[in-house]
């Protein structure tokens, strides 16, 4: 009897080891996971005009009838952020009052630019406060950008000029269009890379 407890005693050691060996290989194994795998930004298409070209130019009407100008130098000297959106897209919903806030934060002009059915777009409207936020419905801006995906998010300088672009289905993707264009790199992957080669 004696003989059995010690042997259990010991094969319960034994495997008591192998778990710790295990759970060991793979506390390293994540840690090895989460250094190579980079917070990432906005996901850049290579469709459209790319990031330094000016945007096209394009003399529209918001919702309510009103002119909006995209492209060119801006009238109030801010930066304005292109939003393509769609009413119908869960994501865009959930990502509005983000939008909001972050041009509150930033003080940049906001135009959001969509495509669909007429009631669609006055039910989206009538379920959120837009505040300063322009509300167009067009698709040849979506044309002239060539966005495949939304939502997609271009950044324009007060010239006009593409300061960065990307899919923004999260918080960090819209701010990571603001913190390339103050970095100075196209893209947060961009300066990630750039930074590996400096060390």
């Amino acid at each position: 009897m004696t003989n059995l407890l010690i042997v259990s005693n010991v094969l319960l050691w034994v495997a008591f080891l192998g778990v710790t060996v295990v759970m060991l290989g793979l506390m390293r194994q994540v840690g090895l996971l989460h250094e190579r795998s980079s917070p990432m930004g906005a996901m850049i298409t290579d469709h459209g005009p790319d990031i330094g070209d000016k945007a096209p130019e394009l003399d529209l009407k918001d919702f309510a009838g009103r002119a909006v100008k995209i492209g060119g130098p801006s009238a109030d000297g801010r930066q304005t952020l292109l939003m393509f959106t769609a009413p119908t897209c869960p994501v865009c919903d959930k990502l509005f009052p983000i939008i909001k806030s972050i041009a509150r934060a930033e003080k940049i002009s906001v135009v959001m630019i969509s495509d669909g059915a007429p009631e669609e777009h006055r039910r989206f409207l009538d379920s959120h406060d837009l505040g300063e936020i322009r509300y167009v419905v067009s698709a040849e801006a979506g044309m002239a950008f060539q966005v495949g995906k939304i939502p997609y998010g271009v950044l324009l300088d007060p010239q006009g000029v593409i300061r960065a672009k990307g899919l923004t289905n999260t918080r960090e993707h819209l701010e990571s269009l603001l913190e390339a264009d103050k970095t100075g790199f196209a893209s947060l992957q961009q300066y990630i890379a750039s930074r590996k080669k400096a060390a």
